[in-house]
């Protein structure tokens, strides 16, 4: 049996915009002074513009690549994209926090404990680092989810 995988390019890019907004206020108002200091940067000390640009430009790069696998995930592990009867105990919201749970539990939480045991960072960036991805992933989840 052949999957029939849709991937919605305008839910994608919706999500897209939604992490880089949702990674803004993460990292500007929310936790941006903390996460400089754990960092060890200068909060009050902006960058030159040609590399405030280039950080922006991969940041989405980096937010498509990340939604439109996300995407992929996602419709792989729906029963209907091999024709088969949808689950009545998976719903849209619960496809949605399990790929979003899993993806971060099975591939961000380890990277990110990696900072902590390699980078010796701390256990406080740790948190705001890893909270972010759980949130990045069910925002890109739900959108991908309820687009489709």
């Amino acid at each position: 049996m052949e999957p029939n995988i849709h991937i919605n390019f305008l839910a994608i890019g919706i999500a897209v915009v939604a992490n880089f907004f949702l990674g803004f206020i993460w990292y500007t108002p929310l936790f941006g002074k903390v996460w400089a200091k754990e960092m060890g940067f200068n909060f009050d000390q902006k960058p030159p513009t040609s590399v405030f640009v280039k950080a922006m430009i991969i940041n989405v790069i980096g937010n498509f690549l990340m939604a439109w696998v996300l995407a992929h995930n996602i419709a792989v592990w729906n029963p209907a994209t091999w024709n088969q009867p949808a689950s009545e105990m998976m719903t849209p919201a619960l496809m949605a926090a399990m790929s979003a749970v899993f993806t971060w539990l099975g591939f961000f939480v380890p990277l990110d404990l990696n900072t902590v045991s390699w980078e010796m960072k701390s256990w406080k960036l740790f948190l705001i680092n890893t909270t972010y991805h759980l949130l990045s992933l069910l925002v890109v989840s739900f959108i991908i989810v309820f687009m489709a």
